[in-house]
């Protein structure tokens, strides 16, 4: 039947184009500070002196300070080979400088005050592996060590001695806690006292305040900047249904970049009112955030020196000009933590953030993914088990698409009766197709049942399949969560496998073979699944086509088996409610 090879054709390639994914190319990073308007231009291929972006920007030019401070040395230091060496590097890059100590409920970590740099933070929830023992998420690292990852900020600007990356700054405490801000200040000699003060939250949000105060004989005009830059080539999941990389929201519109693009044009710019800017991986996330009401002018950036790649988001602030004998500050915040979606949307709430909730990747299909992910939050809230949580809301997508669906299966049941009769009608009119597109007509007429009637209820459905999905693909709440049994981790692959009998006779499979062959109890229970509800449907005429649908559910077990546990859980339960139902039918319709 023509409507049931478009129908299978429509169902496989909307899950083939789901379930797809590809490696992203190596990623690249730049680091250096916010360009003045002039090299800005140079770079967009604009002669010197061209018109500047930013409003009232002096027409001669504005040196760049170095973002790059001299690392000091360390004895015996070596390029890191295992994640013990890289962390040894790390820790006596930060011994090796004066630091101010952050203390904070969710996060902790050090200020350098060489540089006045945020610069090294651990995320104290959150553990590499799902033994609670292993080391904690870092997230940030200074300039120099393996994975660097920080923010910074400052001003550029001409006449005066600006602080550099290796400023040596004074503090007024050794500790930065919630409730208790530190204020670091420097004299450039010249007139100009610098100070920048970090305030920290209970959770992952640093506010930061940047004062000049003048007290020379003429009057300094500054653009004020923040940055986040990160160094070599961090290690991410390589879905394409998920974007890990650079992003921000500039006049309430999403840009997404990813590495490779940057490669392609190492500078992406915009002006924007407000909004917010960041780096991205799949749970963590670094974002600086302005004024709401200020005017900015923000910077995607890649650089490659001498073969070091870095990566770099910033932006640049209006000038600001400071009379002699008057002060000035500047204000803005940095996000560095868990994308934990209630907590951003606080913050969008609570700083007038628009749309920050969308630095977790909710897709395309935003109206739905995210009401389906408050959903699923309060369940596991009141059961206690993400798994559970899962099941249950299944069946409330199940309840909600209760009608559409048994319209489905009662039609497919309609064509599953009448399959026998169109079998007649192939043998007696195989080599007249016209004829025998007539008599199939008339006996879908005779007996009332329409073939397109069991698509359309498939058809609606698949936007909120693509958004469920995306939900457990994406949520951290779903990270080292347990289910029952084997299923420790949620957002791992089904760690059993049927080669070494699911446990029971464990031979180093995993060592050996290709993860394509490690299929794991709740993969083949899917499968399983799968095909029964195959059987249920009605069968093609045509062998091939027969023999084709035979084989998705054996080509599904296989592309399903390294996705996290928790989806194919979804899928295999699903496929389960939906058996049961379509099983009523047919015994309610007569139809074996």
């Amino acid at each position: 039947m023509t409507e049931n090879r478009n129908l299978i054709l429509a169902i496989v390639l909307s899950i083939f184009i789901l379930l797809s994914f590809e490696l992203y190319s190596n990623w690249r990073q730049a680091d250096q500070p916010p360009l003045d308007p002039q090299t800005q231009g140079q770079l967009q291929g604009q002669p010197a002196g061209a018109p500047s972006s930013l409003p009232g920007a002096p027409a001669t030019a504005v040196p760049t300070p170095t973002v790059d401070a001299q690392v000091p040395s360390i004895p015996g230091s070596q390029p890191a080979s295992t994640a013990q060496v890289a962390e040894q590097s790390r820790q006596a890059l930060i011994n090796a400088t004066p630091r101010i100590t952050i203390e904070a409920p969710r996060v902790h970590g050090t200020i350098s005050l060489v540089g006045g740099r945020i610069d090294d933070l651990t995320l104290s929830d959150y553990h590499e592996e799902l033994d609670k023992s292993s080391p904690p998420i870092v997230l940030l690292s200074p300039s120099g060590a393996p994975g660097a990852y920080f923010a910074d900020f400052g001003w550029v600007g001409t006449g005066i001695k600006l602080p550099e990356a290796s400023t040596l700054w004074a503090a007024d405490r050794s500790v930065l806690s919630p409730g208790k801000p530190v204020t670091l200040s420097w004299n450039n000699d010249q007139g100009q006292i610098f100070r920048r003060t970090f305030a920290i939250d209970e959770n992952y949000m640093f506010s930061i305040t940047q004062s000049l105060e003048n007290r020379g004989s003429g009057a300094v005009t500054l653009y004020p900047y923040s940055l986040i830059s990160r160094h070599d080539t961090p290690e991410v999941t390589g879905f394409y249904i998920l974007h890990e990389g650079l992003l921000g929201v500039f006049d309430e519109t999403l840009q997404e970049v990813d590495y490779s693009d940057l490669q392609e044009k190492p500078v992406i710019q915009n002006s924007s009112t407000g909004g917010w800017l960041g780096i991205t991986d799949k749970y963590w996330l670094t974002a600086l955030i302005p004024d709401q009401k200020a005017t900015i002018n923000t910077r995607f950036s890649y650089q490659n020196t001498d073969g070091k790649e870095k990566y770099q988001v910033d932006f640049l602030g209006a000038p600001v000009t400071i009379a002699p004998g008057a002060s000035t500050s500047a204000q803005s915040h940095l996000f560095a933590g868990a994308k934990e979606v209630k907590l951003l949307d606080g913050y969008e709430e609570q700083f007038g953030v628009k749309r920050f909730d969308l630095a977790i990747d909710f897709g395309w299909f935003y109206f739905l993914t995210k009401p389906i992910f408050y959903t699923m939050i309060y369940i596991n809230d009141q059961v206690g088990n993400f798994g559970v949580a899962i099941l249950l809301l299944t069946v409330l997508v199940k309840l909600l698409f209760f009608p559409l669906a048994n319209k489905s299966y009662v039609a497919m049941s309609k064509m599953k009766k009448l399959q026998p009769e169109m079998v007649k009608l192939r043998e007696r009119f195989g080599d007249d197709k016209t004829r025998m597109n007539q008599e199939l007509m008339a006996l879908y007429k005779r007996e009332k049942a329409n073939p397109a009637s069991g698509c359309l209820p498939i058809v609606v459905q698949i936007p909120v399949f693509f958004a469920l999905y995306k939900v457990l693909f994406v949520t951290i709440e779903m990270r080292h969560a347990p289910f029952f049994g084997w299923i420790h981790d949620l957002s791992a692959p089904d760690p059993s496998h049927v080669l070494e009998l699911f446990g029971l006779i464990p031979w180093g499979a995993t060592d050996i073979l290709p993860e394509v062959l490690l299929i794991g109890a709740w993969p083949l229970i899917m499968g399983i699944t799968m095909f029964l509800q195959q059987r249920l449907n009605p069968q093609p005429a045509d062998p091939m086509q027969a023999k084709i649908f035979m084989f998705l559910p054996i080509m599904f077990t296989f592309m399903l088996a390294r996705f996290p546990a928790g989806l194919v859980i979804y899928w295999a339960w699903n496929n389960s409610l939906s058996i049961i139902q379509q099983k009523i039918i047919m015994n309610k319709m007569g139809v074996k």
